[in-house]
């Protein structure tokens, strides 16, 4: 792969609501030589696998924010790579998320104790500002966040490589001013559109705002993803074309999305 692509996988585009169809959120990223992963929703390691991935393949975990649908196969996760195999992680895994996820970790901690605590060295987290900008570096990539409207600890993520590149994952949002500023002019808006226009929740967005969100900041493509099961019986793309006239995908598992 070369160092200036990036390739995306959607692992989960559903929500709490079991579904044989749609696994809790989850995406993939695969930035040069580092494979990310976003949120890690129930059935995000079997979808993993699929994939072609291992647990032992992720270098970083971000963190939309705290719900059980995002986070859910965090202890999971840390578990399976105790287990002592030939594959075993040799490398660090850094978790990214806002601020709170430490004392979050901290309390799992304190129920599940030496059963997800790695060697040390093993694990390093950061905590980025969830009040405003932040922004970090790493060898293949730049993250930039912002905070969106959904928790006190939600922040959306733009990932930038060399050569401009960027794609932009919302995490859970209602309509946010900030999304439409990190998502300036980004490759791929990777939105959530969690129910149809007409059954439009507090903190969540729909189709249509979905789409005003990516004409506002100019995308190249968007990705509808976190899929309520009303939205399998409502025509999305027609919703969101009221407000988007550009490229448009509906997000499924397993489905790979690349950025020219």
């Amino acid at each position: 792969m070369n160092a200036n692509d990036i390739t995306v996988t959607i692992l989960g585009s559903g929500t709490c609501v079991p579904s044989l169809k749609r696994s809790s959120c989850s995406v993939l990223l695969k930035v040069g030589d580092s494979k990310l992963l976003f949120d890690s929703g129930p059935g995000t390691m079997r979808r993993l696998l699929e994939a072609g991935t291992t647990i032992f393949d992720i270098s970083f975990i971000f963190y939309s924010h705290l719900h059980p649908d995002h986070t859910g196969e965090l202890v999971t996760f840390l578990f399976a790579t105790k287990y002592p195999d030939t594959n075993s992680r040799t490398t660090p895994l850094t978790i990214i998320a806002g601020r709170g996820f430490s004392t979050f970790y901290k309390r799992l901690k304190n129920v599940y104790g030496n059963w997800i605590e790695l060697s040390p060295g093993l694990v390093n987290i950061i905590e980025l500002d969830n009040t405003g900008p932040d922004s970090i570096r790493f060898d293949d990539f730049t993250v930039k966040s912002l905070p969106v409207e959904h928790t006190d600890e939600s922040i959306a993520y733009r990932i930038n490589i060399a050569g401009g590149k960027s794609v932009v994952y919302s995490g859970d949002t209602d309509f946010s001013n900030n999304l439409i500023s990190l998502a300036k002019d980004a490759d791929l808006l990777i939105c959530e559109s969690a129910l149809p226009d007409e059954l439009k929740v507090k903190g969540h967005l729909t189709p249509s705002l979905a789409g005003e969100i990516a004409t506002r900041a100019n995308v190249r493509k968007l990705v509808l993803t976190h899929f309520y099961p009303e939205c399998d019986q409502t025509d999305i793309e027609k919703q969101c074309r009221k407000t988007w006239a550009g490229s448009l995908v509906l997000a499924e598992d397993l489905m790979n999305i690349d950025i020219a």
